[in-house]
């Protein structure tokens, strides 16, 4: 005997529900990896502490500054934890030198030295070089500024010599838009 001329092709009664678990377990998998690489970079922005008076182009600092890069020590001073820096980074200048070096002292890290002039440049390899990390910059001058607008896109006054005690805090997400903070010390 021959078989039917029509035939039926029947359809797995199972595969709308094998492709929603497959859809479900791609869409988790995307959103792990998006929650995974969502990170964000917090940057501490300061300025270097009050020079000592004087004539000189790069002064050092003075008593009171001392003691402020003393309580810089004492704030970011922690080695693991916390309160733990991934990177230092300080403008050429000796007053950021001398501001740093209690810092650095108490870590055995060696900053990172940058020029005024690269301030935004330094900015954005800063965040590169350490996503999610913590970094304090210490720059002078209209350095500060520009590193500021560069991170969070939004303008700030030069720091003045009565705002040497000005902190900024950036946080830079890798997606998003940045958030800015100030407090003094």
């Amino acid at each position: 005997m021959e078989p039917p001329g029509i035939t039926r092709h029947r359809r797995p009664f199972l595969a709308p529900l094998y492709l929603g678990v497959a859809a479900a377990a791609l869409f988790f998998a995307l959103a792990w990896a998006f929650y995974n690489t969502a990170s964000t970079t917090v940057v501490f922005l300061v300025s270097p502490v009050a020079k000592a008076p004087g004539t000189i182009d790069d002064p050092p600092i003075s008593p009171e500054g001392e003691a402020r890069a003393e309580r810089l020590a004492h704030m970011f001073g922690e080695d693991r934890g916390a309160g733990r820096l991934d990177g230092i980074y300080e403008s050429e200048d000796r007053r950021a030198e001398q501001t740093a070096a209690p810092l650095v002292e108490r870590l055995h890290r060696s900053p990172v030295v940058f020029r005024a002039t690269d301030a935004r440049a330094t900015a954005a390899r800063a965040v590169r070089e350490h996503p999610g990390g913590t970094i304090l910059i210490i720059a002078s001058g209209a350095a500060l500024p520009q590193m500021v607008q560069a991170l969070a896109g939004m303008r700030v006054a030069d720091t003045a010599a009565d705002d040497a005690d000005v902190v900024y805090v950036v946080s830079v997400p890798r997606i998003g838009r940045a958030h800015l903070a100030r407090f003094r010390l």
